[in-house]
This record gives structure tokens, C-alpha cells and sequence, in this order.
């Protein structure tokens, strides 16, 4: 894996989080509407946003794959996803425990792990 795949691989990293941050924005203004589900959904501006996100990141994904072997680049998407329970806690004040913290220590060092191997 060459480094600019490595940081391309990075970025989806960072990409993952953002749009499951979107998401529970996006579930919050869902619960602060009223009417019909359909209505409140269609009228959803962070809902649409982090659907326009998901497709994006998707075609970010399938372009990471025409570079990269599923086996070197998923990884960072399971990296990138340890994201989500920090964010969580530092943006919406969700709980957070040390096994939280230390599993996705585990994560990061499993990445380095499969990382490190030789191509």
C-alpha cells in the first residue's frame, strides 16, 4: 500500500464518523418535528444531508477498492467507526467508559498490526 493510499484510506476513516454524526443530527431534528413520518423525513434537511453524505463516502469506498485490497483497506473503515463512540461523547455528551476507550485503543492497534505487514 503506498502512502497515498494509506492517507486516501485515512480520509474514508474520518469520512465514516462524520456521516454517522450527521445521522443522530439528523434523528434529533426527526424528534423535534411534528406530523406525518414521510412529512418529517422529506422535511429533514440533516436527514437529507447525511443520505447525500452515506452516497458520497459510497463512491469514496468503491474508489478506495480499485486501488486498494479489501483485506489492507478495511481496517481503516473499522477504525474509523472505533470514531463514532468519541464523538458521541465529545458532541452529544453520550456516556463513555474505559472498555469504550480500550477497545478502540485495541482497534488502533490492530490497524498498525495489518498495516505493518509486508504487501
Amino acid at each position: 500500500m503506498t502512502p497515498r493510499d494509506m492517507l486516501i484510506c485515512a480520509g474514508f476513516s474520518l469520512a465514516l464518523p462524520i456521516g454517522q454524526i450527521m445521522f443522530k443530527f439528523a434523528a434529533i431534528q426527526n424528534a423535534r418535528q411534528e406530523g406525518p413520518l414521510l412529512m418529517r423525513l422529506a422535511t429533514n434537511g440533516p436527514l437529507i444531508g447525511a443520505l447525500a453524505w452515506y452516497g458520497l463516502t459510497a463512491l469514496f469506498w468503491f474508489y478506495i477498492l480499485t486501488r486498494v485490497p479489501l483485506s489492507r483497506a478495511y481496517p481503516f473503515a473499522l477504525a474509523g467507526t472505533g470514531l463514532i463512540p468519541i464523538l458521541a461523547w465529545l458532541i452529544f455528551k453520550e456516556p463513555m467508559s474505559w472498555r469504550i476507550a480500550a477497545g478502540y485503543a485495541l482497534m488502533l492497534a490492530g490497524l498498525f498490526v495489518v498495516q505493518s505487514q509486508a504487501a
